[in-house]
């Protein structure tokens, strides 16, 4: 009858110490934000850190544009990289094409021109209308002998 609410207090322990982490880590990850830095408020709003204050941040929504936020109201501090992909439209394409790699069009330019000589006749993969069905021993799709 003590095994229940042994187990009951054990499970409650557990959810309120992983609880405790993240909002540890949540703090810590605000924590983090300097003047500069993107960030991602809990409404989804992508903004840049203009000023710190002890329970408030000032951030710049839009160019000249600044909003306060209390400081828990950010979701998220986002590195240089992923905050230019997501505000400006950054892609990985423009990154390789900054670092000079040549990444193909298809995959055709990675195969040996010598596996293009013994290539298989390509299999018919157009629809064939039923007029133009094909017999099989003199009888056609569907048809069994009857006996």
């Amino acid at each position: 009858m003590l095994l229940p609410f042994i187990v009951l207090i054990g499970a409650m322990f557990l959810m309120t110490r992983s609880a405790k982490k993240k909002q540890q880590q949540a703090a810590e990850m605000r924590n983090q934000m300097q003047p500069g830095t993107g960030v991602r408020t809990i409404g989804g709003m992508y903004a840049t850190v203009k000023e710190i204050q002890d329970e408030t941040v000032l951030l710049e929504v839009a160019p000249g544009v600044h909003a306060v936020y209390a400081k828990n109201s950010i979701g998220a501090v986002l590195d240089d990289a992923e905050y230019n992909r997501i505000v400006h439209g950054d892609t990985d394409e423009d990154a390789a094409a900054d670092s000079g790699a040549v990444v193909p069009d298809d995959a055709s330019s990675l195969t040996d021109a010598a596996d293009k000589t013994d290539e298989a006749p390509k299999a018919d993969l157009t629809k064939k209308s039923d007029a133009a069905e094909v017999e099989k021993d003199g009888k056609a799709d569907g048809e069994t002998e009857a006996k």
